[in-house]
């Protein structure tokens, strides 16, 4: 029999991701229109949410898509027989129309058949990726003038927990583990530890830091933080989120990295990656199994350069198993906490000032890198990262997977 949690534990769900997670930590108004994008399978959490929204005094728009765990799903469908055209297609005046409308989007992540893509020309999907990007670039334009909030969260299924090697029940446990579904009072205890990452986070900011050190067996690798930035955590855009991040400046990142965790990425899993920076651009690429498709992403336009560095402190994650789903397995724990970098797009709000203000040239002058693709790539090894100060001193921030405030 499959399993499937409680009314109760997707009702405490929705309520963070509502009355939590958008609005930045703050939730919706009354009045906000929040637009729902989730798949068939997540449809027990869609029908809490739906609810969660109009208790809540807002209004819901709706993408709801079909999915399937065969190899016959519409979206296989899509890439195999669409054509030209099809693939490029981006209706402008009904995406333009619909950003204007929503205050918030709430995306539920859940795959049938993670692997669904497997076998598709990555080149299709990065083609369609760069039609897409339009609707990306006019929403977080939103978002950076502060007129729209989002946030991404999990539903569990049988496929997706396969992939993680684990029984569906006890891949929704790191679920609900790691989003206090069982909290009496969810709200409040991601309030408090939104306050508790943020202490942390500013004391990141008050350091003053121009670069970071990343060293270990499996490390050696100088990131340039960059002018204007400051480090971003908990800010309810991803539940969960332990994670501490920034966008650096892409031009000075050298050295290289290995990445002890897999990486799913266009229906494939991509394991054993390897990384080497020269003058800020990846100029090597290696992985145990499907490499091709690590090097064809790498390959779109300005996604061989950094556009996130990211540690998270053990302490504070929950996540104690691999879920391969970036969302999760960004924010793992464990021994060690992790550290990833993701290749690409830069997050603009890194910037330390009103990013709404800025033009492309700015971001350009910055460092700040665009990119279709956002990729958070991962390892859970053991790594020391030392900072460089602005007076020149060094100091030990991150050790054996703990801050070092």
């Amino acid at each position: 029999m499959s399993y499937s949690p409680s009314k109760h534990i997707l009702q405490n769900y929705a309520n963070i991701l509502v009355n939590y997670a958008l609005g930045n930590g703050k939730g919706i108004k009354p009045g906000d229109v929040v637009q729902l994008v989730t798949k068939d399978s997540a449809k027990l959490l869609y029908e809490e949410l739906y609810r969660a929204v109009i208790l809540a005094g807002g209004h819901v728009l709706t993408q709801y898509v079909p999915d399937d765990p065969s190899d016959n799903n519409l979206e296989r469908f899509f890439f195999s027989h669409g054509n030209e055209e099809q693939i490029n297609f981006y209706p402008q005046a009904y995406y333009d129309t619909l950003i204007d409308t929503i205050d918030h989007r709430l995306t539920v992540l859940s795959e049938e058949n993670p692997h669904s893509l497997k076998g598709i020309d990555p080149k299709l999907i990065m083609q369609r990726n760069v039609a897409r990007s339009h609707f990306r670039e006019a929403f977080f334009k939103k978002v950076n003038a502060k007129k729209a909030t989002w946030t991404l969260a999990l539903y569990a299924t049988e496929g997706m927990a396969k992939e993680a090697g684990l029984s569906l029940e006890a891949y929704w446990e790191q679920i609900i583990e790691a989003c206090y579904l069982r909290e009496k009072n969810p709200v409040a205890t991601w309030k408090n530890l939104q306050k508790e990452i943020h202490t942390v986070k500013d004391w990141l900011n008050a350091l003053d830091i121009r670069k970071v050190h990343v060293e270990s067996e499996d490390a050696d690798l100088w990131i340039t933080i960059g002018e204007q930035r400051k480090w971003m955590a908990a800010t309810g855009q991803n539940i969960p989120s332990y994670e501490i991040f920034t966008s650096p400046d892409w031009r000075g990142t050298e050295g290289w990295i290995r990445f002890n965790q897999p990486l799913y990425r266009y229906g494939n899993l991509i394991e054993g990656i390897e990384l080497e920076f020269k003058e800020g651009l990846v100029v090597n690429s290696k992985a145990t199994k499907n490499e091709n498709v690590l090097k064809e992403m790498i390959a779109t336009k300005d996604a061989d350069k950094v556009g996130e560095f990211s540690l998270t402190d053990k302490r504070h994650s929950r996540i104690t198993k691999f879920m391969a789903n970036t969302l999760y397995d960004e924010n793992v724990g464990g021994k060690y906490g992790n550290t990833h970098i993701a290749v690409g797009m830069a997050y603009k709000d890194a910037y330390n000032g009103d990013p709404s203000t800025l033009t492309k040239e700015d971001w350009e002058r910055l460092g700040l890198n665009d990119s279709v693709v956002h990729t958070d790539i991962m390892s859970t090894k053991d790594r020391t990262v030392t900072a460089v100060l602005a007076d020149g001193s060094k100091r030990v921030i991150y050790k054996e997977g703990m801050f070092q405030t």
